[in-house]
């Protein structure tokens, strides 16, 4: 049973993460392109394409979450897209780097960003990937829609005892 609230608890945050954060990033379309250039990842003429690109996929895997459809495979790309964004923000990191990740608006080169809010930003989107992967190992959840993401809410029979 605590599976299957752990599951959903875990569901649920991912989807709020993703929908917030592509929500900010979508209504804010030059400030999501000035986050993007900021990390110096992309080659200039992909950073527009990327930052009108990456916020509609985040709403997309939000409310695929949210609604439990396809919940391993929206969670695998949950991890894969994490693992990408701890990837940029510790490449921004290393390169010296003063910027805002942008994760949740915002975003681009401030001044006064140290290893400790690089080593923050990290240690969170870390915290999302164990939910994703833990979703990818235990993809069942409670008020799913899809088959094979549905867990029952009630406890498994016990077996009887033959007597």
């Amino acid at each position: 049973m605590w599976v299957g609230l752990v599951s959903t608890l875990a569901r649920f945050g991912l989807a709020a993460v993703w929908l917030v954060s592509g929500w900010v990033k979508f209504s804010d379309p030059t400030q999501t392109v000035v986050a993007v250039r900021a990390y110096h990842i992309l080659p200039t003429d992909w950073v527009r394409p990327f930052a009108a690109v990456f916020p509609v996929l985040e709403l997309v895997l939000g409310l695929v979450l949210l609604v439990g459809l396809a919940t391993r495979p929206a969670a695998l790309l949950s991890a894969l897209g994490l693992v990408a964004l701890v990837a940029a923000i510790a490449s921004a990191w290393a390169r010296g780097l003063s910027i805002d990740c942008g994760c949740f608006g915002g975003g681009g080169v401030v001044e006064g960003v140290d290893g400790r809010d690089y080593a923050i930003e990290i240690a969170r989107d870390v915290g999302f990937l164990a939910m994703s992967i833990w979703l990818v190992v235990r993809p069942r959840t409670w008020f799913a829609l899809g088959p094979g993401s549905r867990a029952s809410l009630s406890a498994a029979p016990q077996p009887s005892m033959a007597e």
